[in-house]
């Protein structure tokens, strides 16, 4: 069964042929930046998996000199997915239509969350990426 999702006003929407993978929250300054939030939620896709629906056209991007981008609704605002290389690299968990079949499974860049932030629970946090080694818990959780 395809997941899909769409933007706040509904002019954009698109699907998933397949499973989302390695979800995660991030509590970098950027991505508070974009996300409005505490933190973001995302969850990586195969790029040959995703597909939009209606509304492509109504799209804009921003990316990063490293080739990393982010892609909204005009209209809206909405962050609907992240891209690399100018290919979908993931979702916003956010803009999901129903259950994503997944939950967060880290909380990345933690060592630069915001001060007023307290996060809860017991998913393996890390300072900065999965890959380094001065998380608050170890890879394994």
């Amino acid at each position: 069964m395809a997941i899909t999702g769409g933007c706040f006003c509904g002019q954009i929407g698109y699907q998933v042929q397949g499973k989302l993978k390695d979800a995660r929250s991030c509590h970098c300054s950027k991505c508070r930046k974009v996300f409005s939030a505490q933190a973001s939620a995302y969850a990586v896709v195969d790029a040959s998996e995703f597909q939009w629906l209606k509304g492509e056209s109504l799209l804009t991007s921003y990316t990063s000199q490293e080739g990393f981008g982010l892609q909204f609704c005009k209209v809206c605002g909405s962050t609907l997915c992240g891209t690399y290389q100018g290919e979908v690299h993931g979702v916003t968990l956010g803009c999901v239509d129903g259950d994503p079949g997944i939950e967060l499974g880290m909380h990345i860049y933690v060592g630069s969350k915001a001060s007023w932030e307290t996060i809860g629970g017991d998913v393996p946090q890390y300072q900065e990426g999965p890959q380094d080694q001065g998380g608050t818990q170890d890879q394994e959780g």
